[in-house]
């Protein structure tokens, strides 16, 4: 999807879609009102549109760092309401075409962002580098803008998604120490979670990711624009470096960087 300058790009780890400035002079995180709680405002997606499917990545093993990441105490799609609301007219248009969304990360903890940090600063730590960043030298993922701090994800209006088709086939779980595919490798070969073909998997750090990338032709990119024309019709932008993560543009909290768990213990 997938996204560490300013806004964690992979995954989406920047404010799509401006470039991010280095680690050193990315701005500090709000400390009002972040906190434990959060605002009023922020719902689980479940709660307004249950038809959303999800498959919270970064609370389990199966992502670039290997394990689960700080802050994700729950596998739960955590949302601004004015984003959820927009996010289920979007998935209303994508079952009228026979297709359902998907999300892979939602709201964002700033906890998680610096847990991201904290590993890119350890060369040894690479278990999954053969599906997330084949091609890329782990010391180059902040350098070439994969991943970012802080992210627009931790405003809580940000996602990673894709698309399944419906009826929606059952994907096969993740298993540690399986053998790694490539996320740039052909749709059938690398790893079978249940989407749609969009080129790459989630989470690949790769120029073939970018949304617009000429090498991904056919239905792979009819499906990148299908998924482009929803959510813009509804109110989000894409970031282009990632086919996969979209912010909504009129976010409440456009200047605040929360931190409370992913949780529904943070929720009011």
């Amino acid at each position: 999807m997938a996204v560490l300058a300013t806004a964690f790009a992979t995954g989406c780890q920047r404010p799509a879609p401006r470039p991010s400035p280095s680690p050193t002079s990315a701005p500090a995180p709000s400390a009002t009102p972040a906190g434990p709680r959060a605002p009023a405002d922020v719902v689980d997606l479940a709660a307004v549109d249950p038809s959303i499917r999800t498959d919270i990545r970064y609370a389990t093993p199966h992502n670039f760092v290997g394990r689960p990441v700080a802050g994700y105490a729950e596998p739960l799609c955590l949302l601004t309401r004015r984003a959820a609301e927009a996010l289920h007219r979007v998935q209303t248009a994508a079952l009228a075409q026979g297709r359902s969304l998907k999300v892979y990360d939602c709201y964002r903890p700033q906890r998680a962002v610096n847990d991201f940090v904290a590993w890119a600063k350890l060369p040894g730590e690479q278990q999954l580098k053969g599906e997330f960043y084949p091609d890329e030298p782990k010391d180059r993922l902040f350098a070439d803008g994969y991943i970012g701090a802080p992210t627009a994800h931790s405003r809580g209006s940000t996602l990673d998604l894709t698309l399944v088709p419906v009826p929606t086939p059952d994907q096969p779980a993740y298993v540690p120490g399986q053998p790694l595919v490539a996320c740039t490798a052909p749709a059938g070969r690398r790893f079978p979670d249940n989407t749609v073909d969009m080129g790459t998997g989630f989470d690949c750090f790769d120029p073939r990711a970018h949304t617009a990338d000429p090498r991904i032709t056919g239905p792979a990119r009819d499906n990148r624009e299908l998924l482009k024309r929803l959510m813009t019709a509804q109110g989000f932008e894409n970031y282009a470096r990632e086919w996969w993560h979209y912010r909504y543009v009129d976010e409440p909290y456009p200047k605040t960087w929360f931190d409370f768990p992913v949780a529904r213990s943070s929720l009011r």
